[in-house]
């Protein structure tokens, strides 16, 4: 059965959404950084820390992860910072 949506492998990394991790202070510029990038489909990338393990024991009913799927997190002010790029659905 296919899935509703696939990612596409191909697709590039086209603009950053929002600030860096250093410009949020989440960096020093020498170590591996959160980030939030449109890719030139559409689709978005998310660059944080895997926390699969720690979190899918608790994910709440009717969600859930599939084998090739990870749970990532990054800091909420990057998201927010993200806004301004994001449009209205």
């Amino acid at each position: 059965m296919a899935r509703a949506w696939e990612a596409d492998p191909s697709a590039l990394f086209e603009r950053r959404l929002g600030k860096s991790a250093e410009e949020l202070g989440h960096s020093d510029g020498k170590d591996a950084c959160p980030d939030i990038w449109q890719l030139d489909n559409g689709d978005i990338a998310v660059i944080g820390r895997d926390l699969t393990s720690h979190l899918a024991p608790r994910l709440p009913d009717g969600v859930s992860l599939a084998a090739d799927e990870r749970l990532v997190v990054i800091p909420g002010n990057m998201l927010s910072a993200a806004k301004r790029d994001i449009p209205d659905a």
